[in-house]
């Protein structure tokens, strides 16, 4: 029994010292070569998970969530709903022709001003401010350093827009707007409006063009200067050049 024992240990530590040799000899041919650690599917799955509680967490709450308006009023009148980084999350149209734009542009997650400098800039827009143009846009939201912000941005970008009137509003002035099926800035015209002629309606509203209600606001004022538009958010429109405001409501 003593003898069988002795020859079976030998035989294991002669494949031991094979292994050894073998390692020896691959690691030699190899340069002591290691190879880089895979990861484990269970990792991957891990960091997938992190990513997706980020996205639904507090980072999507913040890039999805509307924070402020903005409205832009030619004759086609469309909206911009801008998160608190100042990017454009959604786009709508208030009437056919602002409809039509909404959809063939997608501005979704440009900043606010790049994506209003392309809708000015655009051949869509074009046929719009080829004869006496007069463009509103109003900034509308409750944190006033980023209606600040927004309208300063604006201001810049539009610049070079000859009749561009740029302004902002809190949300309590223009709460019945989206009831009426106007946009923000068109509301605001609408009140201007009513105050000189209470025939007016919305729906009249909804189909001028910002020249238009520009020159039938100043034909029923009398004269531009005394007209109540500017406590609307809307007197600033020029008649020529750039204009820029806060509403009345506005500290």
């Amino acid at each position: 029994m003593t003898d069988q024992l002795k020859r079976a240990l030998a035989h294991v530590h002669a494949e031991d010292s094979l292994k050894e040799q073998t390692r020896s000899f691959l690691a030699g041919r190899t340069r002591g070569y290691r190879s880089s650690p895979v990861v484990s599917p269970m990792r991957l799955a891990a960091a997938a998970a992190c990513l997706v509680l980020l996205l639904t967490g507090a980072g999507a709450w913040a890039c999805f969530t509307p924070t402020s308006t903005v409205s832009i009023d030619v004759n086609p009148s469309l909206e911009l709903r801008v998160n608190r980084f100042d990017r454009v999350i959604s786009v709508s149209g208030f009437n056919e022709e602002g409809q039509t734009l909404a959809d063939a542009f997608n501005l979704t997650f440009l900043p606010c001003s790049v994506a209003v400098e392309q809708l000015l800039d655009s051949q869509d827009m074009a046929s719009y401010l080829s004869q006496d143009p007069a463009i509103t846009i109003t900034v509308v939201g409750s944190d006033q350093g980023q209606q600040q912000r927004l309208l300063t941005a604006l201001e810049a970008c539009t610049s070079g827009h000859q009749g561009t009137y740029c302004c902002a509003l809190n949300p309590e002035e223009v709460e019945s707007a989206h009831h009426l099926g106007l946009s923000y800035g068109k509301y605001a015209a609408y009140l201007s409006l009513a105050q000189l002629d209470a025939s007016i309606t919305p729906e009249q509203v909804q189909q001028m063009s910002m020249r238009q209600i520009h020159d039938l606001l100043a034909a029923l004022s009398g004269q531009w200067e005394d007209s109540p538009v500017e406590d609307n958010c809307q007197g600033g429109i020029p008649e020529s050049g750039h204009g820029h405001g806060y509403a009345h409501g506005k500290s």
